[in-house]
């Protein structure tokens, strides 16, 4: 006991002596720097604000994000980028809305190749990082952010902390904590800000018909992997009535919608390969339903990204089953769910990583859902299954690695078929409103579709 509390009084005598405001933490950043903030809603706010009021001291300082769930207040004290270059892993609406007044750059990234890419690639001067208060072993637990922050910590030449009481303790996995003894500076919140709340996203009818397609293909045992969006929202709170078995979770990101599907118990995890029992993830985005669920919650497993987003991990799971949203498909069946045109919507994620990962496992399955059309802002209503892509469209699933294809009026098919197979799979389930119009397209473009007549 003597020798606990000995260690303990030393952890809490370092973490004295790191102590600093954010005024004081901030003047290591020098121009010409790059500064990673922290991740999703565990975004720094303190820190942020302390290095904007520097603004007219410093040029060049590059910023890097990851979804931005606020507006840094880095960017509304140089609305010229005049002095802070920013920059976002994975877009969010805040990242897009500044992309498009060209206040923020897309980092394209395969997002299990995270750890990789920044210890051999990138450059961290200096990392701001928001954390739980320690503990008693000299620990700061990550919250709700595993995902790249543990690779950050190791690159970066200069560690600060925000400490938020806010903050819930996640447990690992492994990677969900920093020691003091890893950390250059110490700043504790002043306001301790409760984490962001995502709003209530409303399900569509379509969202709700597509999820009903998608639930009827899942499986008792299933190892699920759901994306960000209101179809699978939809799915979520189905499959929590479903009276589905034993399912597990293995998922890149966590959602209110897990918490339900816990509650109601058709989710033990007792039937996966790895990490039995565990709800495995390595970011969470939701309420403080999420936030107070995952809170020294021993069910919980956060990893990083480079465990839970490893398609050779992933798939040591059978029945991994990937549920994922996208903007368009084209009669190729590529997929694009990043970007419209040349305007960039959000990122490649971990889309990519599940899907290649859902094909490999035994019995999985990895499903790309739209909705069948979407409505432009003059009100005129377009196919979201195209002959071709938009202009400029990047693609986020190749071809080669699509799998199932979902909208309101089915699901198709795409492993083992050939081009034209694809496209006939694909035009019946597009809205029938432009499926000759899409079946002209496809004649044109010598994908050669069958008709009756052609069968008869």
């Amino acid at each position: 006991m003597a020798l606990s509390l000995t260690k303990h009084n030393n952890y809490r005598g370092l973490y004295q002596s790191k102590l600093v405001s954010a005024d004081q933490a901030v003047k290591v950043v020098k121009s010409g720097d790059w500064v990673q903030y922290g991740e999703f809603v565990m975004q720094p706010r303190e820190l942020d604000a302390a290095l904007a009021k520097r603004v007219n001291e410093l040029h060049d300082v590059k910023i890097r994000a990851v979804t931005l769930t606020m507006v840094p207040e880095i960017v509304k004290a140089d609305p010229k980028r005049e002095h802070f270059r920013f920059n976002d892993w994975h877009f969010s609406g805040f990242s897009r809305a500044l992309h498009e007044q060209n206040l923020c750059n897309y980092i394209p990234i395969t997002y299990h190749e995270a750890k990789k890419i920044i210890s051999e690639f990138v450059n961290i001067d200096v990392a701001f990082v928001l954390v739980a208060p320690m503990d008693r072993n000299g620990y700061f637990n990550l919250g709700t952010s595993n995902s790249i922050t543990s690779y950050v910590l190791d690159k970066a030449k200069t560690v600060i902390v925000e400490v938020n009481k806010s903050v819930p303790v996640c447990l690992g996995g492994n990677s969900e904590a920093v020691h003091i003894s890893q950390v250059d500076y110490v700043v504790e919140s002043q306001d301790n800000t409760r984490l962001l709340n995502l709003p209530q996203v409303s399900i569509s009818d379509e969202d709700r018909k597509i999820a009903h397609n998608v639930m009827e293909k899942l499986e008792d045992g299933a190892c699920l992997q759901l994306g960000i969006g209101a179809m699978p929202n939809a799915i979520g709170a189905m499959i929590a009535d479903s009276g589905l078995k034993d399912l597990g979770i293995h998922t890149e990101m966590l959602v209110d919608s897990f918490v339900d599907m816990y509650n109601s118990g058709v989710v033990t995890g007792k039937r996966k390969q790895i990490d039995k029992g565990k709800i495995v993830y390595t970011f969470a985005m939701g309420t403080d339903k999420l936030y107070d669920f995952l809170d020294l919650n021993p069910v919980c497993a956060s990893y990083p990204v480079h465990y839970t987003n490893d398609p050779f991990i992933i798939a040591q799971n059978d029945k991994v089953f990937a549920i994922n949203n996208a903007i368009e498909v084209d009669l190729f069946s590529q997929v694009a769910s990043e970007a419209s045109g040349t305007r960039q919507i959000s990122g490649t994620g971990g889309q990519l990583d599940f899907m290649f990962a859902s094909f490999r496992s035994t019995g999985g399955k990895g499903f790309i859902c739209l909705s069948s059309t979407r409505k432009l802002s003059d009100g005129t209503v377009i196919s979201r299954i195209r002959p071709t892509l938009s202009p400029g469209t990047i693609v986020t699933i190749p071809r080669s690695l699509n799998y199932y294809v979902a909208t309101e009026y089915g699901i198709a098919l795409m492993k083992g078929q050939s081009t034209w197979q694809r496209a006939e799979e694909l035009i019946k389930i597009a809205h029938p409103d432009f499926q000759d119009e899409l079946i002209k397209e496809a004649a044109q473009m010598r994908i050669w579709v069958r008709t009756n007549k052609q069968d008869a």
